[in-house]
C-alpha cells in the first residue's frame, strides 16, 4: 500500500490501525506454489487468524494448519463453496491439526470429523486411541532448528531412533499413521535445516516401509523466511534445495504438505500509529505512540521480531526512542530508530507486520487492540 492510501485509511478509521492487503496475500500464496509446485500449502492459522484471511486463502486454493479447537472451528466455519455435509469428506484435504499435544476434550470434539492429527510420544498416542480413534495420524519428528528465529525442537518432535517404534505402536492399537512431519523453526535462516530434516524423514520412511508400513504423507512444516531486511535470503534458493531433495528422496505418490504462516501474511499488513507524547531522555528524543508491545507490536516480545518504524513526514533525521502507550517500562518498541523530528499527532507506520502481531494482541492497561481494516478482498 502507498503512503497516500495508508493516510487515507488512518483519516477514515483513526489510529492505531492495521491495514491488511489481500492482494499481497494472494501474491504470496501464488509465489509459494510457483516455487514449490509439488507442495500443498496449509496456512498456519496462528500467524494471523482473521476470518477474512482464511476465506481469501481458501479461495486461492490453500489448506490450513490449525493448533487449537477454536482455530479448527474457525476454518471449518469459513470454508466457502462447500455445503456442510461435504466439508467432512474434504477435511483431510483442507485441515491438519498440527499441535502434537492436545487436551482430551479437544480430541473428543474433533473425532466426529475424522481429522488428521499429529503426535510425537506414546502418551499422546494412547490419548488419541481413547478419545479420537477415528483420526488419521502424522508422526512429528525432531529435526535441527539451528539458526531459526523461533526454536521448536526442544518442545516438539520424537527422536528419529524412536520414530518407527511409535509408528508400529500406532498400528498395533488399531490406529493408522498416514504421514510424517517436522518443523525446522520459525523464520529459518539456515537452509541446511530443511535438507537435514528431509533426509531424516526419508530414512524413517524407508525403515517403516521395511517393517511393513508405507507412509504416504510428508508435512515439511513452516519456517519459510520473510525478508524483514536485506540480510534475509529469498525463498527461491531455499525452494530449489527443497525441490531437489524431495525429488531425490520421495516417490511421486507421496503427498507433500507445508505449513507456511509468516510467509503468506507478514508482508500483507502495515500498522499506523499516532504520536501521543514526546520527551527528551538520556540524550535522545523519546516518542510515545498509541500502540504497544502488548498490542500490534506484540511480535517484539512473542516472536523475537523487530519492526522498523517510519514517518510519513520528511526532513532531517535523528536517532530516537519509541515507546508504547502502556505504563510498563518493558513497552519499548524501538531504542534507536532514525526518524525526522515529530510532533504530537504526527503518524508513523511499520510495514511487514502481518504475522504474529495483532494475532497475539491483548487488552493490557485497558487499551483496545488496533482496528484492523481489510483492503482488496
Amino acid at each position: 500500500m502507498t503512503k497516500k492510501q495508508l493516510l487515507a485509511l488512518a483519516r477514515k478509521h483513526g489510529t492505531p490501525l492495521v491495514a491488511i492487503d489481500h492482494a499481497e496475500i494472494r501474491r504470496n500464496y501464488a509465489n509459494f506454489r510457483r516455487l514449490l509446485p509439488r507442495v500443498q500449502a496449509y496456512y498456519a492459522v496462528k500467524a494471523n487468524p482473521a476470518p477474512e484471511i482464511v476465506r481469501t486463502l481458501y479461495n486461492a486454493g490453500a489448506s490450513f494448519d490449525v493448533a487449537s479447537l477454536p482455530e479448527f472451528l474457525l476454518v471449518h466455519k469459513n470454508i466457502e463453496g462447500l455445503p456442510a455435509k461435504e466439508r467432512q469428506a474434504f477435511i483431510w484435504d483442507k485441515i491438519i491439526y498440527a499441535n502434537p499435544i492436545k487436551p482430551k476434550e479437544t480430541l473428543q470434539a474433533l473425532d466426529q470429523y475424522k481429522p488428521l492429527l499429529t503426535y510425537d510420544n506414546p502418551d499422546e498416542l494412547h490419548k488419541i486411541e481413547r478419545y479420537a480413534p477415528h483420526a488419521g495420524l502424522v508422526l512429528r519428528l525432531r529435526v535441527p532448528n539451528t539458526g531459526s528465529m523461533v526454536e521448536l525442537s526442544s518442545k516438539f518432535g520424537c527422536d528419529s531412533g524412536e520414530a518407527v517404534d511409535l509408528i508400529l505402536e500406532a498400528f498395533r492399537i488399531g490406529l493408522v499413521v498416514e504421514g510424517l512431519s517436522f518443523h525446522v523453526g520459525s523464520q529459518c535462516a539456515n537452509f541446511d535445516n530443511f535438507v537435514q530434516a528431509l533426509n531424516i524423514a526419508a530414512a524413517v520412511r524407508r525403515e517403516a516401509l521395511a517393517r511393513g508400513h508405507e507412509v504416504k504423507i510428508l508435512d515439511i512444516g513452516g519456517g519459510f523466511p520473510v525478508a524483514y531486511d536485506a540480510r534475509v535470503k529469498p525463498l527461491g534458493p531455499l525452494a530449489r534445495k527443497i525441490n531437489a531433495e524431495i525429488g531425490r528422496l520421495f516417490p511421486k505418490d507421496v503427498e507433500i504438505l507445508a505449513e507456511p504462516g509468516r510467509y503468506l501474511v507478514a508482508t500483507a499488513a502495515t500498522a499506523v500509529a499516532r504520536v501521543i507524547g514526546k520527551a527528551f531522555r538520556d540524550g535522545k528524543t523519546c516518542y510515545y505512540i498509541d500502540d504497544s508491545v502488548y498490542h500490534t507490536y506484540s511480535g517484539i516480545v512473542f516472536d523475537h521480531c523487530q519492526y522498523r518504524l517510519k514517518a510519513f513526514k520528511t526532513g532531517e533525521t535523528e536517532m530516537a526512542t519509541v515507546f508504547g502507550q502502556t505504563c510498563d517500562g518493558m513497552d519499548a518498541i524501538a531504542q534507536s530508530e532514525e526518524l525526522p523530528r515529530l510532533e504530537i499527532d504526527d503518524l508513523i507506520y511499520s510495514e511487514n507486520i502481518g504475522a504474529y502481531s495483532n494475532a497475539s494482541a491483548t487488552w493490557f492497561n485497558g487499551f483496545a487492540p488496533a482496528q484492523v481494516v481489510h483492503v482488496n478482498q
